[in-house]
């Protein structure tokens, strides 16, 4: 049994389908905050199985106490916590208090409770601004948001038990920019509100939610102008952590670690895509034009930023296999067929 916090959410919704196609059981810990429990009602019909859920807020030690013993979990998937850097600067106690504090009395309840296996939802925002491309795992750490210091803080938390308590094993997958959506159209990204991130939007628009795109900046130095980021399908992002989980217990198993401390890879294709690409490929995907109007550059954006995804190849054997194309035929799919995300 595998204890999904935060699993109801975008990533956390594609990755129980890969774990009960794997054959676990699932049980999702989530508060519903930014999601919606309709998701996981369509993660059974995907998959034909049943999961449990069990509503809680990860602050709550008592509540993930009762969650562990009442699942019987022998690991968790930690993907629970706020994401957007915009809001993390405007409000950025809401980012510790959700997501270190939680993540603090989730490792308490797991201690308490005897489980001693974790993957964990961390970011590529943890590098910064980069000294060096591509991103390698021994980049230097040095995240410019609320959003990104909560997580590289949960990151040294997470080093600092398991060197403490080396029956822990522990995995930090640092995500590069999910995008995307399963192929049968029933779950996908569902913000709230104005989307935080470029493809949201982009479906939004084409969708005729939104009337234009912005695209901040065509200055910079990259083959068209556009920022450039390495977007990874979401399906991709999901079976990594399967690999993650697989060789966590393997080594738990072995009663050793082969990873040097906590097991921490890249989950990205190695490949920067541009703003326009995204929006070129979107327009193939949709049938449709995107219409977009050049503003000026957001402060704190860079030019360039994608993976070096070697290292998840070689300890874990994963690596992305889905293109740019795939990605939003994908995402199209899902918003076509669901307009107003999963309200529709």
């Amino acid at each position: 049994m595998i204890l999904v916090t935060g699993g109801a959410g975008y990533i956390g919704t594609h990755t129980c389908v890969e774990l009960l196609n794997a054959g676990y059981a699932v049980t999702v810990f989530d508060n519903f905050c930014n999601s919606n429990p309709e998701s996981l009602k369509r993660v059974e019909r995907i998959t034909g199985k049943k999961l449990q859920w069990i509503r809680g807020d990860c602050r709550n030690r008592d509540e993930l106490i009762a969650a562990l013993k009442q699942s019987g979990a022998s690991a968790v998937i930690h993907f629970a916590g706020l994401k957007a850097v915009g809001e993390s600067v405007e409000h950025p106690l809401w980012y510790y208090d959700n997501n270190v504090i939680g993540t603090l009395r989730l490792l308490e309840a797991m201690q308490e409770c005897g489980v001693r296996i974790l993957v964990f939802s961390s970011s590529a925002t943890v590098y910064g601004d980069p000294h060096r491309l591509p991103l390698a795992e021994d980049h230097p750490l040095s995240p410019t948001s609320p959003y990104g210091r909560s997580k590289l803080m949960i990151e040294e938390i997470l080093r600092d038990v398991q060197h403490s308590d080396q029956s822990f094993q522990m995995g930090i997958l640092r995500y590069f920019n999910p995008v995307g959506a399963h192929p049968s159209g029933l779950i996908g990204e569902d913000p709230q509100g104005i989307p935080n991130n470029l493809m949201p939007f982009v479906a939004q628009v084409a969708v005729g939610r939104r009337e234009a795109l912005n695209v901040w900046g065509n200055d910079y130095p990259t083959p068209d102008g556009t920022g450039v980021r390495d977007y990874i399908h979401v399906v991709d992002l999901a079976l990594g952590h399967l690999k993650a989980l697989e060789a966590l217990q393997a080594a738990q198993r072995a009663q050793t670690s082969p990873f040097s401390g906590c097991l921490t890879v890249n989950l990205g294709t190695g490949r920067g895509y541009s703003v326009l690409d995204v929006v070129n490929a979107y327009e193939q995907a949709c049938g449709r034009p995107i219409p977009y109007q050049v503003a000026p550059r957001r402060p704190g954006d860079i030019a360039c930023f994608y993976a070096d995804p070697q290292q998840a190849k070689t300890l874990i054997g994963w690596q992305a296999n889905l293109d740019l194309n795939a990605m939003c035929a994908s995402s199209w799919h899902w918003q076509s067929t669901n307009p107003n995300g999963y309200h529709t």
